[in-house]
Order: structure tokens, then sequence, then C-alpha cells
């Protein structure tokens, strides 16, 4: 197993050098006015593509039936290690993630940063929110995988695979987070923290409540975080800044 880890992890890391190096040298040939982009977001696009290929790496786990023994065992593990007594705690955080709260939060934040003529980040968090959400529906409907049956659990819209509340909160704390830390560049690391803090909690909410399997939610928080990020880097590259 621990062999098999390590040649995803190079497979994973190949994948993102060679996707960088391909953007490189296109924007180098092909599109010079976006090199000082490229430059300067370096970090982000190379979090963009490691996110991207741990998603594809773990779907492909999941469709292939090999992550199955792995996901059992660290559920199973979660079920023995954390006391059911805090199962309220994590089914208020998973709350957090459903569209009951989600929905209203996009609606104010998108029209507070409209209200303050932040146009492009109203719409980076308004199109990697609506974008999450059709991804979910979109792969739910053709992946079709069995939530866990370990034990007694809450009934669910949907397959277990991705994790519905994980994706879109991961989409739009990221959004939210890119915006903050462009119109605060001081706040970054603060923001980015809460972000991350957010999307873990509701991702452990949802195995902790045993509804998904943790392929399920680390494949979601990768796709919903490659989102904003791609939105935002395609944005500013077509911009040539």
């Amino acid at each position: 197993m621990t062999l098999t880890a390590l040649l995803d992890l190079a497979k994973i890391a190949f994948i993102v050098a060679g996707a960088y190096l391909a953007v490189a040298l296109y924007m180098r040939l092909r599109r010079p006015s976006w090199t000082p982009a490229l430059q300067r977001r370096r970090l982000a696009l190379l979090w963009a593509f490691l996110v991207v290929a741990g998603a594809i790496q773990v779907t492909e786990d999941v469709l292939g039936g090999e992550s199955a023994p792995v996901d059992r065992a660290i559920l199973l593990f979660i079920r023995e290690s954390i006391p059911h007594g805090l199962n309220p705690l994590f089914e208020a955080i998973t709350l957090t993630g459903s569209a009951m709260a989600l929905v209203p939060l996009t609606l104010f934040t998108v029209a507070l940063l409209l209200l303050r003529q932040h146009r492009f980040e109203a719409l980076l968090v308004a199109a990697s929110t609506i974008g999450g959400a059709s991804i979910v529906y979109v792969v739910k409907m053709l992946v079709g995988r069995e939530r866990p049956r370990l034990w007694a659990t809450q009934w669910y819209w949907g397959s277990s695979f991705p994790s519905g509340h994980t994706l879109v909160v991961a989409a739009f704390a990221t959004a939210l987070a890119l915006s903050l830390a462009r119109l605060r560049p001081a706040a970054r690391d603060t923001v980015v923290g809460i972000a991350l803090t957010w999307i873990a909690l509701v991702a452990l909410s949802r195995l902790v409540l045993g509804v998904h399997w943790p392929t399920d939610v680390l494949a979601a928080a990768c796709i919903g975080a490659a989102l904003p990020l791609a939105i935002s880097l395609g944005v500013e590259f077509s911009r040539g800044r």
C-alpha cells in the first residue's frame, strides 16, 4: 500500500510539473504578454494543477475500486476515535455546507461585493459556487457510488461521490478567500487559513456522520478549490496582468 501511495504521489508530481512546463512554454511562444502574470502567479498556478491532479487521481481510484479498503479502514478509525457525544457539533458544522446556509450566504456576499463595486470578485464568488453545485449534480449522476452503510446514518440525496457539502464549501470559501486576498492583501494568510479550516471541518463532519467515504471528501475538496483558482487565473492571464 505504501509503494502504491508513493507511485501515486510521483504520478501527481509528474503531471503537475509537465502541465506547468507546457503552460510556461505556450505562454513564452504564443502569449508573451501573459508572462508577467505567470511570474507573479506561479505558486497559485502550481496549486491549481496540484488539486486538479489530485482530484483526477482520487477519481481514478474510486472508479477502479482501488480505494475501497482504505476508505473503509479510515472511516471505521474515525468512528472509533471521535466520541459520539460530539455528533451534534459535527451536525452543526455540516449544516454550514448545506444549501440552506450557502445559498443566502452566497447571495449576501455577491450583493455586498457588487455594492462596493468589486465586480470581478462578485463574479468569482457567484460563478464558483454555482459551478461547484453544477459539478456536484453532474458527477453524482455519472458515478452513482453507494454511500457508506457501516452504521445507521441520516439520508442524503444523491450518490456518495463526490461530497456535495465539501465541494461547494470549498468552491465558495476558496473564491471568497481569493477575493478578500485581492482586496486586502495584508489579510491573505488569515482568510486563507479560515477558508482551509472551514473546508477541513465540513469534510471531517461528513466522515464523522458516516455519510461519505474519505475519497468522496478528498476529491470534492480538490475540485471545489480548483474551480475558483482556474477562473481567477484564467481571467488574470487573459488580461495580461
